[in-house]
């Protein structure tokens, strides 16, 4: 995994998470030809974006899915 400083330099397209809510509290993907994904904040889109390989981003998903990521935040 590494990042991007200013996702808003990138030329993608940014999907916002169909989980995302009123709060805020939103993801953004952009998955463009080739290898990569790319993630951002929807609230900073000039901010760092991070790239995952498709294996990171295939074990970020499973790792969401198992509710790695809840820390009692809901």
């Amino acid at each position: 995994m590494t990042f991007h400083p200013n996702s808003a330099t990138l030329k993608l397209t940014w999907r916002k998470s169909s989980w995302s809510n009123d709060s805020g509290d939103c993801v953004e993907l952009a998955i463009p030809d080739g290898p990569a994904t790319y993630v951002r904040d929807s609230k900073n889109p000039s901010g760092p974006a991070l790239v995952l390989s498709a294996a990171a981003h295939s074990a970020f998903i499973t790792a969401t899915a198992k509710g790695e990521f809840d820390f009692g935040l809901l």
